[in-house]
């Protein structure tokens, strides 16, 4: 978790200083702000973008637990573009030498388009919206409106995110100074992926990524070929192949206590640190291994025997509002604790502002390159300077358009509704992403909840849902792109790259994702049965945010029995979990799980959280084996099994469309005595 020391913040010289004063032998020749956005680049930034809004979707849809692909989008386009360039060389071409600001423009580029994958809302809130999620949760059941639904829509989907996608990126430009020089936030991820990308325009980095991209190739192809070979078994619906291959034994196959071959969850398991995948597997345990098998047992008691396996009045029901309550007590007290830090921090920084100390330059030794060296990184990222008054009207023209704009796509999120959002939405993104600089953890989901909640009990039964879950929207793409923005400030400001040059790389990557985004999501929609309790695309937080918007207008009058007061535990569990984390040692807190970890698999089942496991495992045996080598190749054998799983589904969904079924169908069943 990233923290930040204030007692080392001080300032010994101007922020921004002449370019004389920067001594020649330290300098490097840095491309201008526009040299630094290539058509090369952004022809990659395309491909890489639609690559991990395929991965990010099918992760959405099934268990929503998203890794970074952060670094991942950092090796691919130093692989792209060097294989390029080294390709046109031989052909005898000249070719402009790729750079390291270069590549940090392609990464920015990614991330930007494939966040919207996550925060446009394809697995959650816009979801949450459909038929298939009201019929799922019951036309009976009350608050669930017929009223209530908009499916999805390629044409109105793209529209929404176009409108709501950029006023993030506006909200807290002229902050950037004082997020990333002024505070010194360490920005955990957006740190690491500069140290990757520096260490890649190095001669000793450049071997280093010629191996990672060796071994991300390797296991990629692996993946690839892994995931076509199953195919041929899996059959037709979701019964057969080894997707269902009982490894722990039937009873417990039963109880979704498997492992089903899959590398994107084994991927997860080496990308995601041990306690996460630990947490998910004690959630796993605790829900289908004990909670879940006793409470079936009072069925005919806390509710009727004969319900269906999706009625919210029965087993279900405390499947999802469990789920929920974990959610929403982790999340409110990472909330309150990164808002308190946030406040915190700010005071103790401005009543430093009038003591800092005036300290002389000191010439020679190791400090003097050091700060020498800093001099260069401030007077790179303040060059190009992006104008307060640009950055304030082009939020306000946004928000005009927004607020007139929304009313049409949802007619009731009213207009004064949308504009009430935009005046607190600055204030929210600027606590999420200070946090995220603090924590590398944002809370955009969290944030897009409690406009979720506000909204809907404000506008009432008639239309609350639907205008609860578009507000959610808006939050959460605000707070997120935001956050995201500042990351890749980070990441520019160690790579000596331009800030005018990252800011209109988010633009342009957000423009690709707001079109790539929704498109990749409709092959998706259109090739396999989305939101279905029997595909593998269970889509399972459509209706945990339905619910969470009829609970916003109706109340908790229509649970099962002794629903509420579990609930009610188990929220004041994940509060007390995250105080014991905060209270012990560092030695004694990094083995307690983490509640939102743990939520994941009351809803979805125990099986991908044995593939985590396994993954975890592997990491934690080849760590002993050799640390230095996994430090250096986990993350890209990660990414290979992700991707390679990933690309599968572009041809799996194309034979869908065609009406391919595999050809065989393998399942497995107890012996029969003859």
């Amino acid at each position: 978790m990233g923290t930040e020391n204030s007692g080392t913040v001080e300032i010994s010289e101007p922020l921004l200083e002449e370019p004389s004063k920067i001594p020649e032998s330290d300098s490097e020749n840095i491309p201008d702000w526009k040299e630094q956005i290539t058509i090369r680049g952004l022809v990659v930034s395309a491909v890489l973008g639609t690559l991990f809004c395929i991965i990010t979707h099918k992760l959405n849809l099934t268990v929503g637990i998203i890794p970074s692909l952060n670094v991942a989008a950092g090796l691919l386009g130093f692989f792209f573009v060097k294989s390029w360039t080294g390709f046109m060389s031989q052909l005898g071409f000249s070719v402009k030498p790729f750079t390291k600001q270069e590549n940090t423009v392609i990464q920015t580029c990614v991330v930007a388009c494939y966040g919207l994958a996550f925060s446009g809302g394809f697995g959650s809130y816009l979801l949450a919206m459909d038929e298939k999620t009201y019929n799922l949760i019951g036309p009976d059941y009350p608050g669930n409106r017929a009223e209530d639904v908009k499916n999805p829509g390629l044409l109105w989907m793209m529209g929404f995110i176009f409108i709501v996608s950029f006023l993030g990126l506006f909200s807290l430009v002229p902050l950037r100074k004082v997020m990333v020089m002024g505070y010194k936030l360490t920005y955990p991820s957006g740190t690491a992926t500069a140290m990757l990308i520096n260490s890649f325009h190095t001669n000793t980095g450049a071997e280093l990524a010629r191996n990672q991209v060796g071994r991300l190739g390797k296991y990629l192809s692996i993946s690839f070929c892994w995931s076509c070979f199953k195919w041929f078994f899996s059959g037709i619906g979701d019964a057969c192949g080894f997707d269902n291959f009982p490894t722990l034994g039937l009873t417990l196959f039963k109880n979704t206590f498997y492992f089903d071959f899959s590398p994107t969850y084994v991927g997860c398991g080496l990308i995601c640190p041990h306690i996460v995948n630990c947490s998910v597997l004690f959630g796993a345990i605790i829900s289908w291994g004990i909670l879940w098998p006793l409470i079936s047992q009072r069925a005919g008691d806390w509710y009727p025997a004969d319900l269906g396996s999706n009625d919210f009045k029965g087993l279900y029901g405390y499947k999802v509002f469990i789920a929920i309550s974990l959610i929403l007590g982790d999340g409110l007290y990472n909330l309150i604790k990164i808002v308190s830090i946030s406040v915190t921090e700010i005071f103790r920084n401005s009543s430093m502002e009038n003591n800092i100390p005036l300290v002389m330059e000191v010439i020679g030794g190791e400090s003097s390159r050091l700060e020498l060296e800093k001099k260069k990184r401030d007077e790179v990222f303040l060059k190009d300077r992006i104008p307060f008054w640009f950055a304030g009207s082009g939020y306000v023209a946004l928000a005009a358009i927004s607020t007139a704009t929304m009313p049409i796509i949802f007619p009731p999120l009213k207009w004064y509704l949308v504009l009430c959002s935009y005046l607190i939405a600055p204030a929210l993104a600027f606590c999420n992403s200070y946090g995220t600089g603090l924590t590398d953890w944002s809370l955009a989901s969290t944030y897009g909840k409690i406009g979720l909640f506000i909204i809907a009990s404000l506008v009432g039964s008639n239309g609350g849902v639907v205008a609860g879950l578009a507000a959610c929207g808006v939050m959460m793409s605000i707070v997120s792109t935001a956050a995201d923005l500042m990351q890749d400030f980070k990441t520019g400001y160690l790579t000596l790259s331009s800030a005018k040059s990252m800011f209109v790389s988010q633009l342009v990557g957000t423009a690709m994702g707001c079109i790539i985004a929704p498109l990749t999501f409709w092959m998706y929609w259109n090739a396999f049965d989305i939101g279905s309790p029997d595909s593998p695309y269970k889509a399972p937080y459509a209706v945990i945010y339905r619910e969470m918007a009829i609970l916003g207008i109706e109340g908790f009058s229509e649970l099962p029995k002794h629903c509420l007061a579990l609930c009610c535990g188990f929220f004041v569990a994940a509060l007390a979990i995250n105080l014991l984390k905060d209270v012990t040692p560092a030695k004694v807190s990094q083995f307690i799980p983490i509640p939102m970890a743990m939520a994941v698999p009351f809803y979805i089942g125990a099986y991908f959280a044995i593939d985590m496991f396994v993954g975890t495992v592997i990491l934690f045996v080849w760590e002993k084996i050799n640390k230095k080598d996994a430090d250096d190749f986990a993350g890209a054998v990660a990414s290979g099994l992700i991707c390679g799983d990933g690309i599968w589904t572009i041809p799996s969904a194309i034979l869908s469309i065609f009406r391919i079924n595999p050809p065989i169908c393998m399942y497995f069943g107890p012996s029969v005595r003859t």
